[in-house]
């Protein structure tokens, strides 16, 4: 049994693959020279959690490698927790958001609107009946090899 995976769910794989290759590089870089990066690095990212320090860095590396790789597998779960994951960072963006329309800060509200819109547009392309059936088939065909 083939199965086809959506050139959407590679493209969100690929974007959660990105982010934690760059969290890995960078919390290992903190790791080993404390000082050279700043934990700001990650602020787009982590919103407010990068103050945890590098191991935190680390955690969301793997937890978004997790999610890489449960996508490309098309694995319900993994559909879920990316999900999870974009609504949370929708979250963790308003209070800059909010900030930068009070501030007048352009550039900050671009940018946070940018993040709030590609995380937004995530977690409404994994809910599509067609997407979501591509991730059913998986399970449906697990079961069928089971009997």
């Amino acid at each position: 049994m083939s199965r086809e995976r959506p050139a959407g769910v590679a493209a969100v794989a690929v974007a959660f693959f990105a982010t934690a290759t760059y969290l890995l590089a960078a919390g290992l870089i903190m790791l080993a020279r404390p000082g050279l990066i700043s934990m700001a690095a990650g602020a787009a990212l982590l919103g407010g959690f990068e103050l945890a320090g590098p191991y935190m860095f680390l955690l969301v590396a793997a937890l978004g490698a997790a999610i890489a790789i449960g996508l490309w597998r098309l694995l319900n779960w993994a559909r879920w927790v990316a999900i999870l994951a974009a609504i949370i960072g929708v979250v963790l963006l308003l209070p800059g958001v909010s900030g930068a329309v009070f501030d007048f800060r352009f550039g900050r509200l671009a940018w946070g609107g940018l993040g709030t819109i590609v995380r937004v547009m995530i977690a409404w392309y994994l809910l599509q009946p067609p997407v979501r059936d591509a991730f059913e088939e998986v399970v449906s065909g697990d079961d069928e090899q089971l009997r």
